[in-house]
């Protein structure tokens, strides 16, 4: 698809302009954050995506932010905007813990960011519900490094103690395209108890529409002996336990 990209200058009206003062804003507001987004490099913003605010297209939408489509250069990139309405006062936090993330290889990389908004790696692919609903018999393999590259990842959070928080519900982050990368760490901590592996699991493995789909491609195992390896792993947290639960997984 042919992407066509407004210039940053004018983003100044409806509807375009709603989507960086989202849900509303002042034309004060909207002048500080077009400024804003200059000062960081941003030259332009595709409108496009799966997801519509009105008639806007974005590729992501969030309780903390909107995602967008945008460009440095010939670069392009992911652009998270702080929602005007986020119990967040500033998307400093977020990326910090990315910045700490990304040391272990892990999400998208940060690029930048200000107090309203996060300049990230633009990750060309599809949310994991989306590429596992296209799978077909033969793709076992692939979906097996796909899952085993998920869970390698969680097990990465869970040793720096950094808890993603929403891996419960996987299906939207995860990006599946030529690289596997765990997304959206907005709700992460590092103050409370880790679950990475075990959300994603059961995420994969237990009761979701995922896991339907996976269990016609690959061979999941019995609920209770799966159950019993995550809490063989969610007691001691090592690796030995992480590779009983890749083994039992068939990974």
């Amino acid at each position: 698809m042919k992407q066509s990209f407004v210039q940053i200058r004018k983003i100044t009206e409806p509807p375009y302009s709603d989507i960086l003062v989202y849900p509303k804003g002042t034309k004060a507001q909207i002048k500080s954050r077009i400024n804003e987004l200059e000062d960081l490099g941003v030259e332009g913003i595709s409108f496009q995506g799966k997801l519509e605010i009105g008639t806007i297209s974005i590729l992501g939408k969030g309780y903390v932010g909107i995602v967008v489509l945008g460009k440095i250069g010939r670069k392009k990139v992911a652009v998270k905007i702080r929602r005007n309405d986020s119990p967040r006062k500033s998307l400093k936090k977020e990326a910090e813990l990315l910045e700490i993330i990304n040391d272990y290889k892990i999400g998208p990389k940060l690029v930048c960011f200000s107090k309203n908004f996060l300049v990230m790696e633009y990750l060309d692919g599809e949310k994991i519900a989306d590429w596992v609903a296209e799978l077909k018999k033969d793709d076992s393999s692939r979906l097996k490094i796909t899952i085993k590259k998920i869970l390698e990842d969680c097990y990465s959070l869970d040793r720096m103690g950094l808890d993603h928080g929403e891996l419960s519900n996987l299906s939207k982050h995860v990006i599946v395209g030529k690289k596997t990368t765990i997304i959206d760490f907005e709700s992460s901590s590092m103050s409370r108890k880790v679950s990475n592996v075990t959300s994603a699991t059961q995420a994969l493995c237990i009761g979701s529409g995922i896991a339907k789909i996976i269990g016609r491609i690959h061979k999941i195992p019995k609920k209770q002996k799966l159950i019993t390896a995550l809490r063989r792993y969610k007691r001691e947290e090592t690796r030995d336990s992480f590779e009983n639960l890749l083994s039992v997984l068939k990974l």
